[in-house]
């Protein structure tokens, strides 16, 4: 089983996700930060589950979905058992300007 390691930055793109819901609806708010993070779980199982967006040096850039959001995650070469969640971003933004 893999070791889901949260960077700062995607923590943070959460927690703002979180806050701009909840101006509206907070019940919603937790709703949509409890299925994020329910769907990166399923990568401690199936680490290949996302589509390939792009390759580094350290690795694939993989994405998964949840709804309207884009998980990014780097599953790191020769070992699937560490994967760092790099970002969570709606899926109207341009993720390249994340990556350079």
């Amino acid at each position: 089983m893999a070791e889901l390691n949260w960077t700062n930055e995607a923590s943070r793109w959460v927690i703002d996700i979180h806050d701009y819901i909840a101006i509206d609806n907070p019940q919603a708010a937790q709703s949509i930060v409890s299925g994020i993070y329910r769907s990166a779980q399923i990568l401690a199982i199936f680490p290949r589950a996302g589509y390939l967006h792009r390759r580094e040096l350290d690795g694939e850039v993989r994405i998964i979905l949840y709804r309207h959001y884009r998980i990014a995650y780097l599953l790191n070469a020769g070992a699937e058992t560490a994967i760092d969640i790099l970002g969570v971003f709606h899926g109207a933004l341009d993720i390249d300007q994340y990556f350079p």
